[in-house]
């Protein structure tokens, strides 16, 4: 096993992908866990990067884990509401994982909202900067093309491609180079299958544990952490 992961304090965020049984939830954080890291996951269906920072709504449920616990989920529009800032102080991140794409890639409109996607994404990235917490930033599968999502591959592709340029300073991951398109088959068209996310769950953390491993994000403890106050 590589040992990159172990015992650093990982923080996980996301959107939908991460608020039911079965999705990221489940699959990203036992993969993490397994790594020997002790692994806090917060999703927020529907949530775009910028409300991590201002308060996530309850738009259409919540799922939080930790370490080696069952996920909790709260399924109505009254959920709680957390902000990246309350999260670090309350665990004290080595790393901060954002799972985001999906909620800010405007389906069905007829060009990328770029504009505001760079503020939601800055809003974000300056905040964890200001934070001096290290982050991976995640971008969103293939899926399915269609549904009422209207979800098409070229935007996937195109949303993909942006996060990629302004994401910074967190490392990107695409998700796109795990699977062919149509090869993880969805619910809706956006929501993966067990198998998909069992899939994409171990592709994401072998990223992390490459990227650690390779030295291209900061792992040191937070200065603020319990760890490095002992």
């Amino acid at each position: 096993m590589n040992m990159a992961l172990a015992g650093l304090v990982l923080l996980v965020i996301g959107d939908s992908h991460m608020a039911s049984q079965n999705y990221l939830i489940s699959t990203l954080h036992d993969s993490l866990v397994s790594q020997q890291a002790i692994v806090h996951t917060y999703g927020a269906c529907g949530a775009n990067a910028g409300d991590w920072v201002y308060g996530t709504p309850g738009y259409c449920g919540q799922g939080e884990r930790h370490e080696q616990s069952a996920p909790l989920f709260e399924r109505t529009s009254r959920g709680k509401s957390w902000t990246v800032n309350e999260l670090i102080e309350r665990h004290r991140p080595n790393l901060i994982i954002v799972q985001m794409g999906d909620t800010m890639a405007g389906y069905g409109q007829s060009t990328l909202p770029q504009s505001w996607i760079y503020g939601k994404v800055r809003a974000l990235t300056t905040t964890l900067k200001a934070r001096n917490v290290s982050c991976i930033w995640v971008g969103p599968p293939w899926g399915s093309e269609g549904s009422s999502y209207m979800r098409t591959y070229a935007r996937v592709r195109e949303m993909s491609d942006f996060l990629a340029k302004s994401v910074a300073p967190c490392d990107y991951v695409d998700s796109t180079t795990f699977s062919k398109r149509g090869e993880w088959p969805t619910t809706d068209g956006q929501h993966l299958t067990a198998r998909g996310y069992r899939a994409w769950g171990a592709s994401i953390a072998e990223s992390v544990v490459r990227i650690v491993g390779q030295g291209r994000v900061r792992t040191e403890a937070n200065p603020a952490s319990p760890v490095a106050q002992r």
